[in-house]
């Protein structure tokens, strides 16, 4: 029999604030975090950090000489894994395990060593240790004083949520009674833009998609508006009904597709059909209230997953959001910031919408909520989460 797996803290850092007042306050505001900047010499819709949480990963650079050099995708995740230790109450002295995980990793450090090696000739002393995908996980184990497993991952978009999945199982396996695990990402950066511009996924600048330029879950959109953003999100599980749960795991899954291409998921996103299927096992579907959506901002990215949808659930389908129309795709960090959105939705029992999507209605309490993920070659990940 399954064990109980308790979420007794979430913590994040995103163009949304750092904290979960400040971060419930934006979601209830009809606009998205976006700005123009220039990328690749060229304006670039991105979701960046505000100055306040820009000035606590400075603050946090200059608390010790070894930060001085670390990228910020390292330094997001400290912040946000202190602020979820803090929250579910643990002790420096408990033994805990880490699960951390990026998409690309130390981003602009690497970005920043490279061309400094393409131009002189020489790499820096500390380009290989500081641009590491175990950077980030070994990083916030030294912050944290941690003395459990450490474990960093890449599993490109899903990143956070398989994260998730591996804490689930340790937790599940009796190995270890609590494990913190999440994902961070510090993408913009010219290359990695100029990355998704040559995928031709990212949003343009022209002016009908100025007022909301990621349309996710528009399906009528002609063009792809996926927009990057930054950040970091954390979580603590716990084996067990925890007292201070702010929900509970009732159900995970987990799916992979054959691949055509390089980048490719199925017209009906057979993972994902695969992955919510083995979520919901023990679950009636109708008893599931809301779904929170991969959804980039892509057309088939997001009309494949919408198809998938509807393959498991026909006409009774939850009520459907995102927030990537909000703070954009963050990457290896999207599925746990995801989460957040859905444990405060179930804590406020209010549904935040996509403005400009077709409006939906309910009359049950939000009590059941699932996140949806998925990265490049089709590696999905749905979590079921309720009260």
């Amino acid at each position: 029999m399954s064990k109980i797996i308790s979420i007794t803290s979430i913590a994040s850092i995103s163009p949304l604030g750092s904290n979960a007042q400040s971060v419930w306050e934006m979601y209830l505001q009809d606009k998205h975090c976006f700005t123009q900047q220039s990328y690749d010499q060229a304006p670039t819709f991105v979701a960046s950090l505000k100055d306040e949480e820009v000035s606590l990963v400075e603050a946090l650079r200059k608390e010790d000489s070894k930060y001085k050099f670390l990228d910020k995708s390292v330094l997001y995740a400290m912040i946000a894994a202190r602020n979820a230790v803090a929250k579910a109450g643990w002790d420096k002295s408990e033994v805990f395990g880490i699960n951390l995980g990026s998409s690309r990793g130390a981003t602009e450090l690497f970005e920043k060593h490279h061309l400094d090696y393409i131009q002189s000739g020489k790499a820096q002393t500390l380009a290989s240790p500081t641009t590491t995908l175990g950077n980030i996980a070994s990083w916030v184990a030294h912050d944290l004083q941690s003395s459990g497993p450490e474990i960093s991952h890449s599993i490109t978009c899903s990143t956070a949520l398989h994260a998730v999945l591996n804490g689930y199982v340790w937790l599940q396996s009796g190995m270890i009674d609590k494990f913190l695990v999440g994902g961070s990402e510090a993408p913009l950066t010219d290359f990695t833009i100029a990355q998704m511009r040559a995928l031709k996924i990212y949003s343009q600048t022209e002016a009908d998609v100025q007022l909301w330029p990621n349309r996710a879950l528009d399906f009528e959109k002609k063009k792809n508006t996926m927009v990057l953003g930054e950040g970091a999100a954390v979580c603590c599980l716990e084996a067990g009904k925890a007292p201070n749960a702010l929900a509970y795991i009732e159900g995970i899954g987990y799916a992979t597709e054959l691949l055509e291409h390089n980048i490719s998921i199925s017209a009906e996103a057979i993972c994902f059909q695969k992955s919510m299927k083995m979520a919901l096992q023990n679950t009636e579907l109708t008893d599931v209230d809301v779904i929170v959506m991969h959804a980039p901002g892509t057309i088939k990215g997001d009309l494949t997953e919408y198809k998938a949808i509807q393959k498991l659930f026909g006409t009774n389908l939850p009520l459907l959001t995102t927030n990537k129309w909000k703070i954009g795709h963050t990457f290896g960090a999207s599925g746990i910031l995801s989460m957040e959105l859905a444990i405060l939705m179930m804590q406020h029992n209010t549904f935040i919408g996509v403005p400009f999507a077709e409006a939906q209605q309910s009359n049950k309490p939000i009590r059941k909520v699932l996140v949806n993920a998925v990265g490049f070659g089709g590696n999905a990940v749905s979590v079921l989460l309720s009260l």
